[in-house]
């Protein structure tokens, strides 16, 4: 039997994502940072504070973030776990309503309102419409979600951001799949006046060949697209019943299943 193992697009084994809170004026100056350098953020927002105070208008949210992709951040930002199941249901579906609306997709994910969440919380989710769901706790790793309702990042923008970054550029083994997650504000960096680090970090992490840049829900959408092939029992062939392509590695051959295609594995 041959052996077979997941890869990302194009054959790639590592995968850089981006992942913002808040939706205030600063995420301007960054998504421009991100455009420049061809790296994709997922900005997580609360449609019921759009236009107030220093935070991004509705009417800026479609052009702004067309590049990357929005996300659910509930409503109004409670502290989740402490609020009524009731709460946190109409927080949930009216942010996603709200955004879907300005977006014109389904909006999937989740960046838990002050950290906070419980099991019933993510119990919760999947009834909701929510895919994944990203924590505060980060891992200082690069494995890969193993529950995506308690998605942990590798690091907040402010924690060993570099060094965690030319580690990673390092990782050459390609019998593993690897994933650098960052989060945090944009604003941080106006308050900090740090611009800088984050710059440095996405001149120096752009344009690798052998990175994949996701949006968070690109990723979830990769991994379930993935678990959906339907391989024959002796692994000869594979039936893809998504409608994107996944990429294998079969005995060192990078191989494409195209979405509802057949194939013969060499």
């Amino acid at each position: 039997m041959s052996k077979i193992m997941m890869t990302f697009p194009q054959g790639k084994h590592k995968v850089l994502t981006m992942s913002y809170d808040d939706g205030k004026a600063a995420d301007m100056r960054l998504v421009e940072l991100f455009n420049n350098y061809g790296i994709k953020g997922t900005f997580h927002l609360n449609s019921g504070l759009l236009g107030t105070g220093d935070r991004i208008s509705e009417e800026q949210v479609a052009d702004l973030y067309q590049r990357h992709e929005v996300s659910a951040h509930t409503s109004t930002h409670p502290t989740i776990a402490r609020c009524p199941k009731e709460q946190i249901i109409e927080e949930m579906f009216e942010d996603r309503k709200r955004l879907e609306n300005l977006v014109g997709y389904t909006v999937r994910g989740l960046s838990y309102p002050n950290g906070s969440f419980n099991k019933q919380i993510k119990d919760m989710l999947p009834y909701l419409g929510v895919e994944y769901a990203r924590a505060v706790q980060s891992t200082g790793q690069f494995s890969m979600p193993d529950d995506l309702m308690e998605w942990r990042p590798t690091c907040h923008h402010k924690s060993n951001l570099m060094n965690l970054a030319e580690s990673f550029v390092g990782l050459h083994k390609t019998q593993y799949v690897y994933m650098m997650y960052v989060w945090g504000h944009s604003y941080e960096f106006d308050l900090d006046n740090n611009w800088e680090i984050i710059e440095g970090f996405c001149e120096y992490i752009s344009n690798r060949q052998d990175i994949w840049y996701a949006t968070n829900l690109e990723i979830v959408d990769y991994l379930n697209a993935f678990q959906s092939l339907k391989f024959s029992a002796s692994c000869q062939f594979v039936y893809n019943p998504s409608a994107s392509s996944v990429w294998l590695n079969v005995d060192n051959q990078i191989i494409e299943v195209e979405g509802g295609s057949q194939i013969y594995l060499p």
